[in-house]
């Protein structure tokens, strides 16, 4: 298996010279079930707070577990998408005083994980490898009262079992990542690839996906794993990328100091801008693993396997590929894959629609909710009519932002509001009365330097979109300015 290595440029601009990061990513997804891990209680955000639960979940005396059998199926795909080797599996109880998790204990799986050695190729080239991703439940919400909403300072705390035993899969990756853009655009890929399984809804703002970042620093071209700090819990790219900046200064100045951070878990303090220490990190052997005895292993078969990955659907980098081939660039392939408009994109080029067009449309016009229900006939002949000069640039931007809030052909919308090409006849005879009229500038225009003439064209196509109220056409504006003025 391919090793990442650091393809970014920025890598080292927030660090001084000598020094790089090194960055591994424990991502948690909450799975897409109706009921949690072990118990029937629902799998739903939002309820009122100890409405979803039940015995088991409660760690009432007497419950016992029962594997959730859609979640299993869920987390085995999860594998399958990012390569992982799918194998037998234990479940494992993970020992220590969680406040939010009335048991005491997670049942979480430790040395025999579901899914192991897995990679994740990036839109960048990089390829980011994954050491596990293992199922496990999650355990409650506590609310600190307090300034802070730390638990060192709070007057009381509340605590709220509905997420308790809702089913988790965590995705840990090895230390590959060298810089905060390399994590965010991991974290982007794994999302995308989550939602498009439909194994998780991947909403952040929702906790259904958080990401803890391991973060140490070492001297550049060493290959030493210094001491990691855990930052828990970060819950949107942007943080993420703040908080790993953050954090790798931390370690520097503290190097430069002549000291060394300890292992620690910290937490990212948003208005604050930094991460604040939380709990001296546990080595595995102060959890006291041990297997379930309530549970038995899982041992998925060849066959059950074959049929999971069959119903696998095209993954993102398959379709990034796909609109590449098309002629597309992969920045904006890369866009309109994270917008889910990609198959409209390809089917309205694949039809014979201009590659160029259809994606700036993707890519400057339908980063809208609703863009991916447009009917890909309809945004073709859209792409035809303005190919063709029966609509204005700005026509068909008016057109294409009705054709989404109402589902109605170009053809009606243009005609209900009275767009057609404008004669090219009258648009010269338009041309030569706004030529009159600015004497001094058309003729700056005629005889200055690419400079100058680029800002008077722009002026005189501007008095032609106003006499037009933007329904003339400025490439046939431009063409006409330019024969006029003898510069074809």
């Amino acid at each position: 298996m391919s090793t990442a290595t650091n393809t970014d440029d920025k890598t080292q601009s927030v660090l001084p010279d000598g020094w790089e990061m090194v960055i591994g990513l424990e991502v948690h997804a909450e799975l897409a079930t109706e009921s949690k891990m072990f118990s029937p209680a629902a799998n739903q955000f939002g309820g009122e707070p100890n409405t979803n639960v039940h015995p088991v979940c409660l760690g009432l005396p007497g419950t016992l577990p029962v594997v959730n059998e859609k979640a299993v199926e869920l987390a085995a795909k999860i594998g399958l998408a990012l390569n992982c080797t799918v194998q037998r599996c234990i479940w494992a109880r993970k020992n220590y005083f969680y406040p939010d998790m009335p048991k005491d204990y997670q049942i979480s799986q430790h040395d025999k994980p579901l899914n192991i050695d897995g990679s994740v190729e990036l839109a960048s080239g990089l390829v980011v490898n994954i050491e596990r991703a293992h199922m496990e439940e999650d355990t409650g919400k506590s609310t600190h009262i307090g300034e802070s909403g730390r638990i060192h300072d709070a007057g009381y705390s509340l605590v709220d079992y509905n997420r308790a035993g809702v089913p988790l899969i965590e995705i840990v990756t090895a230390p590959d990542l060298r810089s905060p853009e390399q994590a965010k655009e991991y974290v982007q890929e794994l999302h995308d690839i989550l939602v498009a399984i439909e194994a998780s809804d991947g909403k952040m703002e929702e906790g259904s996906m958080r990401v803890d970042a391991n973060v140490s620093v070492r001297p550049e071209g060493s290959s030493e794993l210094r001491t990691r700090c855990e930052i828990k819990n970060v819950n949107s790219l942007r943080s993420l990328v703040r908080a790993i900046e953050y954090e790798a200064k931390r370690h520097v100045a503290l190097y430069d100091a002549g000291e060394a951070p300890r292992q620690e878990t910290r937490h990212w303090d948003e208005a604050g801008g930094r991460t604040r220490a939380g709990r001296s990190k546990e080595n595995e052997d102060g959890y006291r693993y041990f297997p379930d005895p309530d549970l038995v292993p899982i041992d998925p078969s060849p066959e059950w396997l074959d049929g999971l990955r069959a119903s696998l659907p095209e993954l993102p980098h398959q379709r990034r590929t796909a609109l590449v081939e098309r002629g597309a660039s992969m920045s904006a392939a890369v866009l309109a894959v994270s917008r889910n408009t990609d198959k409209l994109a390809i089917a309205a080029i694949d039809s014979g629609s201009d590659a160029t067009k259809v994606m700036k449309h993707v890519e400057q016009n339908l980063a809208v909710e609703g863009a991916e229900t447009l009917q890909p006939a309809d945004f073709a002949e859209l792409i035809r009519m303005e190919t063709d000069g029966e609509l204005s640039s700005t026509q068909t931007k008016q057109v294409l932002a009705e054709m989404v809030e109402t589902g109605n052909d170009p053809a009606s919308i243009a005609a209900a509001h009275g767009f057609e090409a404008m004669d090219t006849s009258e648009l010269e005879t338009m041309l030569d009365g706004i030529i009159a009229d600015n004497a001094e500038e058309w003729q700056r225009f005629c005889e200055g330097d690419d400079k100058a003439r680029g800002k008077l064209q722009g002026f005189f196509t501007g008095q032609i979109m106003r006499l037009t109220k933007g329904q003339a056409d400025g490439k046939v504006v431009n063409q006409l300015l330019q024969q006029k003025s003898g510069n074809q």
